[in-house]
């Protein structure tokens, strides 16, 4: 079986909301800048409340912001 892998656009979602720095997301949905670095790199997938405290942050559906690739 192919690996399924989860691409995001939250460095893009990011530089739309008036260029908002890592560490400002990291505040906002509480969480590390280190960790906002390793999901912008596909290195760490969210849990699902995380995922979901993203999309309200940037007012999008989760599907705006996470795509699965197989």
């Amino acid at each position: 079986m192919d690996k399924m892998v989860i691409r995001n656009r939250i460095r893009e979602l990011r530089f739309n909301a008036d260029e908002m720095t890592q560490q400002a997301l990291a505040d906002r949905v509480g969480i590390t800048r280190q960790t906002v670095i390793a999901l912008e790199k596909g290195r760490y997938y969210p849990s699902l409340e995380l995922a979901f405290r993203l999309a309200e942050t940037f007012n999008v559906p989760l599907e705006d912001i996470f795509r699965l690739d197989k």
